[in-house]
């Protein structure tokens, strides 16, 4: 039985929150200034070529991805989470600092666009390490009745994140003339990074380790020399094919909850501008207004899975996208800024279904002794795949087809695919991690479980 502490879980909370702020504070910069991007990198006479070039970098980091998670997932099961969240936190600061430091196309020549590539490259293999440990970190401090709640804290990070580089960048559209936004305001968001990162390698070198893993290291070390170094160097073949049903369900999880996070928050400031013609200020100014509210939701949805559980809340969300895609996006395609903050809305709040459960529902699929390495590898493979390519693929379909009801068709397909996960997962909430002894928050909780344990053990004797 593990008692925590809730000043550490607090502090744990945050630490992860922070990291994933950042990260994604780096996405929503890039992808809400992908159009001026392409002016300064891919010097073209064709718009379309110019954000095909631009998703395609940002695509890039997202194939580095896996290997990130190969390499920092075993190594946080290894070494332990907290180090290696440190490291990748250093990592994601240095590659988007870098970015902002990049000369200009017309300055170096095709210089440019390859140091571009070079830092998403970096941003893409720390990122690798960052989402399967800060999720498995949360996870693995909090109490098994809050898990949902405390977990949701995860991606309100990455809606603040978004919303911090969603807002500069509409700052700086509307204060800014584009030749001064093409010349240098552009690199403002991206040298931010620096301060930025030097506050969450604070927060996260306070940490101590999280009470599953040191279990882990004393179990360990109570045993035979062999065997803890067999249980230590867990190989990729076993976190990945001795885990293959649940890393099935997590490439499946995953792939409903990043293609539809990507497209809604990554994609659409993008088609709002360059496929409908929409103004570029005010179609920030609703997707940033849409994040908000995901922001305000996202707590309560956590809450509402430790009470009904995971699997209720995920499957509406993915029965919501699968008959509401289609009316969503009609509405946007009206132009009216009603019309498209009602559509927005409609989609941002079955976003929230998955937000606020996955860094919950994910470590629950694995057990310790492999959880980060497992969630790393199985999360950064269908993100890879199937999320980071949206916004790229479906401006390829578009271009392709001259069809622009493609997004709500692959978000449909994508719901498909996340309800046959649903389906066959299991029930996690309010039930300990795999792996680990149950968590509760006082000594009290603590005896009421033990309590119960023996009731129920009793009667199964007597039966």
């Amino acid at each position: 039985m593990t008692v925590v502490d809730p000043t550490m879980v607090k502090r744990a909370v945050s630490a992860a929150a922070l990291g994933n702020a950042m990260e994604w504070f780096d996405f929503g910069v890039y992808s809400y200034i992908a159009v001026t991007l392409g002016h300064v990198f891919f010097p073209s006479g064709n718009p379309t070529a110019q954000l095909l070039s631009t998703f395609g970098a940002f695509a890039a980091a997202f194939l580095v991805r896996p290997v990130g998670g190969m390499v920092f997932g075993p190594l946080g099961d290894r070494i332990g989470r907290q180090k290696v969240l440190a490291i990748t936190m250093i990592m994601m600061a240095v590659g988007t600092f870098a970015i902002g430091l990049i000369p200009s196309y017309a300055t170096i020549g095709v210089g440019a666009p390859i140091l571009l590539l070079v830092a998403r490259l970096v941003q893409g293999f720390s990122t690798g390490g960052e989402y399967g440990g800060a999720s498995t970190f949360i996870a693995e401090y909090a109490p098994d009745k809050k898990r949902g709640f405390l977990g949701s804290w995860l991606e309100f990070g990455t809606l603040a994140g978004y919303v911090g580089g969603a807002g500069l960048v509409t700052l700086m559209t509307a204060l800014l003339s584009t030749e001064d936004l093409n010349s240098w305001g552009w690199r403002i968001p991206f040298l931010i990074a620096g301060p930025m990162g030097i506050i969450g390698l604070y927060l996260r070198m306070r940490l101590e380790e999280t009470p599953a893993f040191a279990q882990l290291e004393k179990e360990a070390r109570s045993k035979e020399k062999a065997r803890r170094e067999a249980e230590k160097r867990i190989g990729i073949r076993e976190m990945v094919f001795g885990q293959w049903r649940s890393m099935l369900l997590c490439v499946g999880l995953v792939l409903v909850f990043n293609v539809t996070d990507y497209m809604l928050l990554s994609y659409m400031p993008s088609y709002l501008t360059s496929e409908l013609k929409y103004d570029e200020t005010h179609g920030l100014l609703v997707v940033l207004a849409v994040m908000v509210l995901m922001m305000v939701v996202q707590p309560f949805a956590g809450r509402l899975s430790d009470r009904f559980g995971r699997r209720p809340v995920i499957a509406a969300g993915c029965a919501g996208f699968l008959v509401l895609s289609v009316p969503a996006l009609l509405l946007i395609r009206q132009g009216s800024l009603l019309a498209i903050a009602l559509g927005m809305a409609a989609l941002g709040l079955l976003l929230v279904t998955f937000t606020s459960t996955m860094p919950a529902t994910l470590p629950a699929l694995f057990p310790t002794k492999v959880r980060y390495g497992s969630l790393s590898i199985g999360f950064n493979i269908s993100v890879s795949l199937f999320g980071g390519t949206t916004p790229l693929v479906v401006t390829a379909l578009i271009g392709a087809t001259g069809n622009k009801m493609m997004p709500a068709y692959y978000m449909m397909a994508a719901a498909v695919i996340g309800g046959i996960a649903v389906w066959r997962m299991s029930e996690s909430a309010r039930r300990p991690l795999p792996g680990s002894p149950p968590a509760v928050e006082t000594g009290a909780e603590a005896h009421e479980v033990i309590e119960a344990a023996r009731r129920k053990a009793k009667a199964g004797a007597a039966n």
